[in-house]
């Protein structure tokens, strides 16, 4: 018996009997030997951290655009948080910790420069729509390596494909809308949660809210300060779950209202914030602008992979995996003229 057996068999000993073991992973697309250490979710996860669309995410808008400030949070430290949340949840329902970070690392490899304004742009400019989480699966599948993909287990790519309904239910009741593992549901639940506080952190950080305009009945519900509005939600979800025997993920119906009125409240003051979507509205010209030019003048930037995609699905492709900081660079260097040098 290797490493990695060994591994298995503790996993078997000591999860529930309700988490995902890595040996009854339904395997990748295309099979592979396994590791002599390594589980199969391990493997996954570590492929997404030495990913490119994964150190590109450091540079990608959150809620504020290019911050100055070294506190705001980027799509990078909103991934870590995620995973950390994810991660403390598993652990305490004895489910697959590997398999719920691997998922939570992966979730919004997807996402485009200049956060949700850029993905509203290219859901209006590409035939079919865009969703970050459709394009994170793509992102693993067919655009990492050159388009080869990351070719990650079954399980794995189905938490990153159903981590998210936008404004939708968190946990729906409907267990075709919810990924397919517990460890996926974790991931999904801890993305609002990660999002709906240090979203609220960095509104107040950059002067858009104060504490005072948190409404009371979500102060009384969910506490004042920060960490402990993260612990109240984190242990409800692990009381709640335990409470259904593990047969979803769940979370009171009191915290449940508590986190879609905070997140409702969210967005009325500061996602939907005149200042930001004045800001927001010059990103969607730079997307806009540059999608037009490169359907155009494909040659020297766009891939040809994935083979028989149309030109305009490559250049979307392209964009989403954009920084903030390139696509500006970008644009400046297409559009703005030039002083002529003797």
């Amino acid at each position: 018996m290797n490493i990695r057996e060994e591994l298995e068999a503790i996993e078997a000993q000591i999860l529930s009997p309700k988490a995902c073991l890595s040996r009854n992973s339904k395997g990748r697309e295309r099979a592979e030997a396994p590791h002599s250490f390594r589980t199969a979710f391990q493997r996954d996860r570590d492929r997404i951290l030495h990913s490119k669309s994964f150190r590109r995410l450091k540079h990608k808008t959150q809620v504020f655009l290019a911050p100055f400030g070294d506190h705001y949070r980027t799509r990078l430290t909103h991934t870590l948080e995620v995973s950390q949340i994810a991660r403390t949840i598993s652990k305490a329902l004895r489910l697959n910790e590997d398999l719920t970070e691997a998922i939570a690392l992966g979730h919004d490899l997807g996402h485009t420069p200049f956060g949700h304004a850029g993905e509203e742009t290219l859901n209006r400019l590409l035939p079919g729509g865009f969703t970050h989480y459709r394009q994170s699966l793509r992102v693993v599948e067919k655009l990492e390596y050159d388009g080869k993909g990351l070719n990650l287990s079954f399980e794995v790519r189905d938490g990153i494909a159903r981590h998210s309904k936008g404004r939708g239910k968190i946990l729906d009741h409907r267990k075709e809308d919810l990924p397919g593992t517990l460890e996926g549901q974790i991931v999904r639940v801890s993305d609002v949660i990660a999002y709906v506080n240090h979203d609220l952190d960095d509104a107040m950080r950059a002067g858009l809210l104060k504490e005072s305009d948190i409404p009371r009945p979500l102060v009384a519900v969910l506490g004042k300060w920060h960490a402990t509005r993260i612990d109240k939600m984190v242990v409800d979800v692990v009381e709640a779950s335990l409470q259904a025997k593990l047969e979803r993920i769940a979370m009171s119906d009191e915290i449940m209202k508590a986190v879609v009125e905070l997140r409702d409240f969210l967005y009325e003051r500061v996602y939907l914030h005149p200042e930001a979507k004045e800001e927001l509205r010059k990103t969607e010209k730079i997307i806009r602008d540059l999608f037009e030019y490169f359907v155009q003048r494909p040659d020297g930037y766009v891939k040809d992979f994935p083979a028989g995609d149309p030109i305009e699905i490559r250049v979307g492709d392209m964009i989403a995996g954009m920084t903030d900081r390139y696509a500006m660079s970008l644009f400046e260097k297409l559009f703005f003229p030039r002083s002529w040098r003797t």
